[in-house]
Order: C-alpha cells, then structure tokens, then sequence
C-alpha cells in the first residue's frame, strides 16, 4: 500500500473521529420531531443528546396540590364553531394537562407515554422564567436599571447588533435585531442556530453575528436569541449559571416535586431560550406563582411589580393585534405573551404548544405539555384555539364555583 493511500486513510479516519459526533448531533436534531417518536422525544432529551446541565434539584419541601372533582367541559367556540375539546386536546397532540384553580388541583390527565414523572421539554416557556430570573437580578440590585444596553454587562458584544440594545428592549422582544424565527423554513435563523449550536458553536458565538434591522423599541418582532442574551447578562451579574440562580431564586422555594434540567452548548452554558425540562406539576407551580403575584405563602419570590409589568404591553408596538408594529398577532410583555380581547389574561407558549397559562379575573392556572408535530404547518392556528379551549375552561370554572 502506497503512503499517499495511508495518508488518506488517516486522514479519512481522523475526519470521523473529529466530525462525527457533531454528525451524529445533526442526525438526532433533524429526527426530533419526526411523528412517529416525538412524544417519546420530548420526555428524553437527555438520552437524545449529550449536553445537558446538572440536575436542578427539587424543593426540600414539596408541595402537592389539594385535588378537587372536577370534568372539562364539552365543548369550545373558536373561528364561530363549536367544537369538541376532547377532540381538540387529541389533534394538538396533548402529553399533559394540569388545571388549577385557587391552588387547588381541578384537572390532571397526561397522554402519550408521559405521567407525572416526566420531564417534559418546556422550549420558549422558559423564556418565561428567564425574565422572573431578571426583576429579582434587578430587585437585588445587580442590575441597575432595565434601560441599562448590553454592553455595559457583556463586553465582547461592542461589535455586534446587541452593542446598544437595552434591557428592556430584550425582554419585550422588541430589539430591533433581524431574524427569521420560522421552524418550517430550513435556511431560517433558527434552523441556522439549531444547527450551528449542534455542530459545536456555543450560543454565545452566534449571538455575536447577529445584526439591526430596525430601531430598537419600535417593532415587536420575537428573536429567540434576545433571551439568550438576557441569561449572559444574567450569568455576568449573577456569577453562576441560570440553573444555579433559578434553583437558588426560584425553584427550592415553590415546593417543586422534581428535579429539572437545562440543555447546554458545548461550553455547558444552559439554554435559557428554551431548554428547560421539567415535569408538568412543576410548571403548573411557576404558573401559581405568578397568578398570586410573585408570592408563595407569604414570601414574596419575584416583586410584585415584575409581575404586573411582565403581562402590561406598555406602548403600542406591544399590544395585541399591533398590525404594522408588530409581526406577532398577541401582545408581549416581558417574555410573557398577552393573547388579547380581553387583555387579563397571559400566557408563557414553546413551540408545538407547550403552556403556562394563567387567568387572574378567575384565579385559574392551567400548564400544559403538547407534542404537536403538525405546529410547524399550523403555528397560529393552533396557538389561537388553544386560547379558546383555555377560556371556555376557564368560563366553565367560574360557572361551576360562584360564590
């Protein structure tokens, strides 16, 4: 055998060696919402792929919901027909529904191979904790002001297009950056981070590239990536990992049940854009915890005021149905989405309809965990009729508990 072949033989298998593993990572990613096995997907993530975080240990203290009798109703309104509910929860492919109402447990069923037990994939529901984990960060007084732009946290990004974006403006989802948050077009910006970050490019590294397209503060347009960036900036401040702070913050005070975790780039920093995995009881508890206002018998855990700012569209480009200041038909607080029509109500929502949803007019929390692999083709649709099987319950529940 000639050295030239045996020179490319070792180069061949060192290639292998070296690339594979990111292969293999693209491999699984393309395969994880394939319909057959997505169910199973999304309570396995840390079997599916190798970065994942330390466990988020569970509260000392656990708390179990008091269960009540309670049936759903028949039937939803939604684009002027009445339909079943029972039907819809099976086309939106429902893992787990759980219905609270004044912190007492209505409603717990789960489907599809999930249970209690299960920790299920959040996605841009932990977003949601993210921002909670930003106005007690605030509330300490590690961040100064919410005006404050990123550069004056995270030096690295004088180049980039968050150089003068400011806090505020990342939270609202409304920084100006310009991005393609479309899952069904495989050449956009998230597919291209999905991919970047499967291949080894830690989060970080791809926040940088990005650019301004607009002004900050005048359009609201929903980058996955602006929350990244609240988490660095987070970590910065904080000095420890996001998992860390929500354990410390947020997660032992909450009576949590089980123990939760974060997906990670290959540097081990946690998706906080939307790789949080936890069992359903466990985020119907941050869904309480905000309907009573930040506070958990007694303590206050988030301000108050973060709160009731985090589900307040405070300017125009931010309110429900904002039409040319807007890319999204619901309105945006601080990473809490506001469906609008009437404006009480909000919800946390990840993709293929994952929920926290919570009705202060009512008292009612309702969390739900979804794989539905057809949310790609039918995104509004199926975020819109959740809204309405969510208010016909609520509807439902005021009815049946008049005091």
């Amino acid at each position: 055998m000639s050295k030239i072949i045996i020179a490319a033989i070792i180069i061949l298998l060192l290639g292998v060696l070296i690339y594979s593993p990111n292969i293999v990572r693209l491999y699984k990613l393309a395969n994880l919402y394939n319909e057959k096995s997505i169910a199973k997907n999304f309570i396995n993530i840390d079997k599916i792929f190798d970065n994942t975080s330390n466990p988020i240990k569970a509260s000392q203290n656990p708390h179990v919901f008091k269960k009540k009798d309670f049936k759903l109703p028949q039937s939803y309104y939604f684009e002027d027909e009445r339909l079943d509910i029972k039907e819809g929860l099976s086309h939106f492919h429902t893992d787990g529904l759980i219905i609270l109402h004044k912190g007492d447990m209505l409603f717990e069923q789960y489907w599809n191979g999930n249970s209690k037990d299960s920790k299920h994939i959040s996605f841009s529901v932990a977003k949601s904790y993210l921002s909670a984990l930003i106005g007690i960060a605030l509330d300490e007084g590690l961040i100064d002001s919410i005006d404050d732009t990123v550069s004056k946290y995270l030096d690295d990004f004088g180049d980039s297009g968050y150089q003068d974006v400011t806090i505020k403006n990342l939270l609202q989802m409304s920084s100006g950056i310009e991005f393609n948050e479309d899952y069904e077009d495989p050449n956009s910006d998230i597919n291209k981070f999905s991919r970047a970050t499967a291949r080894g490019t830690s989060f970080r590294e791809f926040a940088k590239t990005l650019q301004s397209g607009k002004e900050q503060g005048t359009y609201n347009h929903y980058v996955s990536l602006d929350t990244q960036v609240l988490a660095m900036i987070l970590e910065s401040v904080s000095k420890m990992p996001v998992r860390e702070y929500l354990y410390k913050k947020i997660w032992s005070k909450i009576g949590t049940e089980s123990d939760a975790y974060y997906i990670t780039d290959s540097t081990g920093v946690d998706m906080a854009l939307g790789g949080l995995n936890a069992t359903l009881r466990d985020y119907a508890k941050f869904g309480e915890l905000y309907l009573n206002e930040g506070n958990w018998n007694g303590e206050q855990i988030v301000p108050k005021s973060w709160v009731e700012a985090s589900h307040k569209p405070d300017s125009p480009h931010l309110m429900p149905d904002a039409g040319d200041l807007s890319s999204n038909e619901w309105g945006y607080g601080y990473q809490w989405w506001v469906p609008g029509n009437p404006i009480t109500d909000y919800t946390a929502h990840g993709i293929f309809n994952q929920f926290i949803y919570v009705d202060p007019v009512t008292n009612v929390v309702i969390a739900k965990t979804s794989s539905n692999h057809r949310f790609r083709s039918e995104r509004e649709y199926s975020k819109a009729a959740h809204i309405a099987i969510f208010r016909a319950i609520t509807k439902h529940i005021e009815n049946e508990y008049k005091e």
